[in-house]
């Protein structure tokens, strides 16, 4: 049976207190909470535009602890994207990506064409960082995803990020703009189909 497809699955990975239901939160209700709360698995729902239509962006917000495999195991196989955040104050953070990356890999198989963003968050705590730039970059590249820092707290890349991560699904045209209205950049992509541009 085919999947329904009008629903988009991300889902969001990392470490305890990296700051994933921030990220999350400030992208679905533009709060912040100051507060750590420990998440076991929560769902946000948000509307967006996919293939001409509007379907669900459905964001799942893992657990932080690796107490759950099967939960793990099952966000993945039903994830169309996923999201793995560090903390850029906590290497440790960073290296508790590379089992669930592995993971990614090993249940979807051809990663390829499975859009996948690195993210450094808690940029706006600059002080204090354990992780350079230039490393999560690199690591991407090995990772063959893309990569941006960001701060749920100052509300930095956020939106960008979700915009980004649907900017790279191949498969289909996915997109925060809803209002019917095209933006510059989907008539420019439009009038670019077919064309090939090099970078």
């Amino acid at each position: 049976m085919p999947e329904q497809s009008n629903d988009y699955r991300v889902v969001v990975f990392g470490a305890g207190g990296v700051g994933k239901s921030s990220l999350v939160l400030r992208f679905v209700k533009g709060t912040f909470r100051e507060s750590y709360i420990p998440t076991i698995e929560d769902t946000y729902r948000q509307v967006i535009s996919c293939d001409k239509s509007i379907c669900t962006l459905q964001i799942t917000d893992t657990t932080g602890s690796h107490q759950f495999p099967a939960m793990q195991r099952l966000s993945i196989s039903k994830g169309h994207a996923f999201i793995l955040v560090y903390s850029i104050t906590s290497r440790q953070s960073l290296e508790e990506l590379k089992p669930i990356y592995e993971q990614i890999c090993q249940i979807k198989g051809d990663i390829e064409n499975i859009p996948i963003m690195l993210v450094g968050n808690k940029n706006d705590e600059n002080q204090n960082r354990e992780v350079e730039s230039s490393e999560g970059e690199s690591m991407a590249k090995k990772w063959k995803c893309a990569f941006m820092e960001t701060s749920a707290k100052t509300n930095h890349n956020v939106k960008e990020l979700f915009q980004e991560l649907l900017n790279l699904e191949k498969r289909r045209t996915v997109s925060l703009q809803i209002d019917g209205k095209k933006s510059k950049q989907q008539k420019r992509k439009e009038k670019l189909k077919g064309k090939c541009v090099v970078m």
